[in-house]
């Protein structure tokens, strides 16, 4: 993630520098807490980073800060049998109030981007490729 931040600039007494990390982390556990929301979909430099063992908090946002204005994508995986604009909705609107809550920036839009659907049903294929049918099987 690209490393920038904004001076927020409280008071005489010091400058509080936000980075667009923190900003990434706030919006992903936002988002996460929404009921239909099972993952954030995270980009391959971010999966490479979880390989190398370390955590990727802001997984599936990319932040975007001008002056004191914020702009967040998000990219999410909604479980199967959820109103996808409803979700979609809630994310936005939970997102949006906890960065300019936890942080004081102008939160100018909220894109959320649907990368898939999760079921809680694994459809499995076993080793061998062939597919079965579960009716027949005892």
């Amino acid at each position: 993630m690209e490393e920038t931040s904004v001076n927020t600039n409280i008071d005489t007494e010091g400058n509080v520098f936000i980075s667009d990390e923190v900003v990434a982390t706030i919006a992903s556990i936002a988002a996460k807490s929404i009921e239909g929301v099972s993952a954030m979909y995270g980009s391959i430099t971010g999966g490479f980073v979880e390989l190398l063992g370390k955590k990727n908090p802001g997984k599936g946002v990319k932040v975007t800060i001008t002056d004191r204005d914020v702009e967040i994508d998000m990219f999410v995986v909604v479980e199967y049998g959820m109103k996808i604009p409803d979700v979609a909705w809630e994310i936005q609107e939970k997102t949006k109030n906890e960065v300019e809550a936890m942080t004081g920036l102008n939160v100018t839009a909220v894109n959320v981007n649907i990368e898939g659907i999760a079921t809680s049903k694994k459809d499995e294929i076993p080793e061998d490729g062939a597919e079965t049918d579960a009716a027949t099987e005892e």
